[in-house]
């Protein structure tokens, strides 16, 4: 018989994704932010006090709060729907209909098989049917999924997802070059590798156009 504590951990060691969206539970935002904060807090005082660390030290006895605001506020941010970017777009009038590139998204976000950082690039493409979307709204888009623990698989997946439904077209994709540190700082120890991850949609799925998208952000890797 398989112990569950080692089959999590086979699905955690090996950055096994089980799901495409986030596994939220129906009743995730009935609590406020600051109930969470006040929760998370009691939760981090115990984590340290395990440990063995000394609270009443000047250094750590604002930690457990810092935790608490840094996990509702700032790297979880993007659990809440609330903080969603509006995309909103335009009527491609000056009649551009090749492939737009927006390369090198910073990517900060968190395995959430060991909640350590993951920390990489996103490359997003587009090619529009009529409509277009402001720059910047992709580099908001790639944030907000990102804020929250992530499976590079799903991450890449939910940022095509969206652009798909904000831009109404298939034609979108993306990809994910990141280093995760609970294989940089734990396990293997390897510091020097990353994954790359990749979703195509619509048109991108022609071999000609993956390659142009490819030369675009100067990746040799092949898919």
């Amino acid at each position: 018989m398989i112990n569950n504590d080692d089959f999590n951990d086979e699905i955690g060691n090996n950055h096994i994704a089980t799901n495409e969206e986030t596994p939220l539970r129906g009743d995730a935002f009935e609590k406020s932010d600051e109930e969470k904060i006040e929760l998370i807090k009691k939760d981090v005082e115990n984590i340290l006090n395990t440990l063995g660390l000394d609270l009443t030290d000047d250094s750590l006895k604002g930690t457990p709060n810092r935790v608490a605001k840094m996990f509702v506020k700032d790297i979880f941010g993007g659990l809440n729907p609330e903080k969603k970017p509006s995309s909103s777009t335009f009527d491609n009038k000056y009649k551009y209909n090749e492939m737009l590139v927006e390369k090198n998204i910073t990517v900060y976000s968190t395995c959430e098989h060991h909640l350590l950082p993951i920390i990489g690039r996103a490359h997003v493409a587009y090619i529009s049917n009529g409509t277009v979307v402001g720059l910047s709204k992709m580099n908001r888009i790639v944030d907000y999924y990102a804020k929250r623990p992530q499976v590079q698989e799903r991450l890449t997946i939910q940022i095509v997802r969206e652009l798909q439904r904000v831009l109404n077209t298939n034609d979108v994709a993306c990809i994910i070059d990141a280093k995760h540190l609970c294989v940089n700082s734990r396990g293997i120890k390897d510091i020097e590798s990353s994954t790359v991850t990749a979703e195509f949609g619509g048109k991108f799925k022609d071999e000609n156009v993956r390659k142009e998208f490819l030369h675009y952000v100067q990746l040799e890797t092949s898919f």
